[in-house]
């Protein structure tokens, strides 16, 4: 059974914010001045649900990558006595053998975000291993609080691994990722998997993963008002999830905050990479030294100057092909 730390980091001294990375520093400033790094409050989540103008959600056409993908839409059993569940589903086409897969949980700071959100970039990691990727739709805080969307993460999951045959996916080869909100949501899959004798996860990549619901490392405050998700917006989005008053308290489930697991030992290889000028630094930093200390494998990456997201936004900066590389690289191999 997984148990939990309650105690508090400790208020840390910090110094100035470490600077952006030359070519990032004018893309988050365009980035910062279209939307404040404290945007998020309790009373505006539904505004900012609301598409972002000239950013369109990815299309079935788009994702078949040319006629190299198949893209269907499942709904499969959520969790037991909830609501069913999306999965969408990209399959390479010429597949002869069964498939290494992606199992995605997508971003949005537990708040906005569906599974066509950082599909894209799923992809583009999939394609060059002839992965598939199936991406999940969950619920969202604060209308659903935890559980209600690690609990449909993990049901996907489940749906997956028993149904692999049929979609041409290897089950023992199924790797669980997400970035920032989808990294934590990851996490805490990959943590019920191994606590629940549930499906096999051969490897988990943790993208900038939101892990710590008190929201008090040194690079969280170092980092507030700065960047495109602050200290005060990651606020929001803990309390959405964990409900008002229990954000930092002693019931925090680790499931929810994967960073208050106090056993992390018996993970499956992990990689973890995040930027130097991001709130959450401080936090996936000390997870991956926690997964070393159980005696675990992971690969960390702190790329520097990079802001949250960099790779999205500036997928054509030497550092994000730098980061892109990195995750290629680490998937080939765990397919080895």
């Amino acid at each position: 059974m997984t148990t939990h730390i309650t105690h508090p980091s400790g208020a840390q001294p910090v110094g100035p914010p470490p600077p952006f990375d030359p070519e990032l520093a004018p893309v988050v400033e365009m980035l910062s001045s279209l939307r404040a790094p404290d945007a998020y409050r309790p009373d505006n989540i539904a505004e900012m649900r609301a598409p972002i103008p000239g950013v369109e959600a990815p299309t079935d056409e788009v994702l078949t990558r040319g006629g190299a993908y198949s893209v269907q839409q499942r709904t499969v059993p959520g969790p037991d006595g909830e609501p069913d569940i999306s999965l969408l589903i990209c399959l390479p086409k010429l597949a002869a053998s069964p498939t290494a897969a992606i199992y995605h949980t997508h971003g949005g700071g537990m708040i906005v975000g569906d599974n066509r959100f950082g599909l894209v970039e799923m992809i583009d990691l999939a394609e060059p291993l002839g992965m598939a990727v199936v991406s999940v739709e969950y619920r969202l805080a604060p209308e659903t609080p935890h559980p209600g969307p690690v609990a449909d993460c993990y049901a996907g999951l489940v749906w997956t691994s028993a149904h692999a045959a049929e979609l041409n996916i290897d089950p023992r080869r199924i790797v669980v990722a997400g970035a920032s909100a989808g990294g934590g949501l990851t996490a805490g899959v990959t943590l019920m998997a191994r606590d629940h004798d549930g499906p096999a996860v051969v490897a988990q990549m943790l993208l900038s993963p939101m892990l710590d619901d008190r929201n008090d490392t040194p690079s969280a405050r170092q980092m507030r008002g700065l960047g495109i998700w602050d200290r005060s917006s990651n606020e929001t989005g803990w309390n959405a999830l964990l409900g008002d008053g229990v954000r930092g308290g002693p019931d925090v489930s680790p499931y929810a905050a994967p960073a208050r697991a106090e056993n992390l030992s018996g993970l499956p290889p992990t990689f973890v990479d995040v930027g130097s000028a991001e709130t959450f630094r401080d936090e996936d930093v000390a997870y991956a030294s926690r997964i070393w200390q159980a005696g675990g494998r992971v690969e960390l990456h702190v790329w520097p100057g990079g802001f949250h997201g960099f790779d999205v936004v500036a997928p054509d900066a030497a550092i994000s092909r730098d980061a892109i590389a990195a995750r290629v690289a680490w998937l080939r191999r765990q397919m080895n």
